[in-house]
C-alpha cells in the first residue's frame, strides 16, 4: 500500500453517510470503509444499535474526503438538522441512489 508522507495515514479517507431505514428514518454515520460498514448494518452484527429495531434500506448520501475529525464534526452537524434539512442536503448532492430517500 502506498503512503503519501505529506498526509497522516487516514487523512481524507473518512466519509459521512446517510442511510434510509425501513421506518423511513434517516441514520447518519461515518466510516473509512463504506462497503464494510453497510454490510455490518445490514447483517445486524457490528453495525449501529440503531438498526436493531429497523433495517437499513438504502444509502442516500455519501460525502467523502474527510479526516476523522472533520467527519465527526460534519456528522454532528447533520444529526442536528431537521428531517427536512437532511432531505434537502440529500437532494442537493449527487446521491448514489436518487429517489431512495424521498419522503
Amino acid at each position: 500500500m502506498e503512503h503519501n508522507s505529506s498526509r497522516p495515514a487516514g487523512a481524507g479517507n473518512w466519509c459521512v453517510y446517510i442511510i434510509r431505514a425501513s421506518d423511513s428514518s434517516l441514520y447518519t454515520g461515518i466510516t473509512t470503509d463504506l462497503e464494510k460498514r453497510w454490510r455490518a448494518h445490514r447483517s445486524g452484527r457490528g453495525g449501529a444499535k440503531y438498526f436493531r429495531g429497523r433495517r437499513p434500506q438504502s444509502l442516500c448520501f455519501v460525502e467523502p474526503g474527510h479526516s476523522r475529525s472533520s467527519a465527526s464534526r460534519r456528522e454532528a452537524l447533520i444529526k442536528q438538522m431537521t428531517r427536512r434539512q437532511k432531505l434537502q442536503l440529500i437532494a442537493a448532492a449527487a446521491a448514489p441512489n436518487p429517489g431512495a430517500c424521498d419522503n
